[in-house]
């Protein structure tokens, strides 16, 4: 389990630096970070206890991975913004 938790903080480092260097494009920063975010979303829907019974509403313990559809939304905002910028 440390070694996930190790795993997850440098891809999420290493996304936050894209995401604050400006020579990295946004739809490259928004598509590492819509990758990173369906990673957590898919390991929120597959480990049991996560969710309630019959439903994704999260469980208490559940309530730290289903905040991570934020960043779903944030990185895909990036990538339509970007693909959009360049036309």
């Amino acid at each position: 389990m440390t070694r996930l938790r190790r795993l997850l903080a440098a891809g999420e480092l290493a996304i936050a630096g894209a995401l604050l260097v400006p020579v990295v494009p946004a739809v490259a920063a928004g598509a590492a970070l819509t990758a990173f975010s369906t990673g957590l979303l898919g390991l929120y829907l597959c480990t049991p206890g996560m969710r309630r019974e019959g439903s994704l509403l999260p469980t208490e313990q559940g309530t730290a991975l289903a905040k991570d559809v934020w960043l779903l939304g944030i990185g895909a905002s990036l990538v339509i913004e970007g693909v959009t910028e360049h036309r």
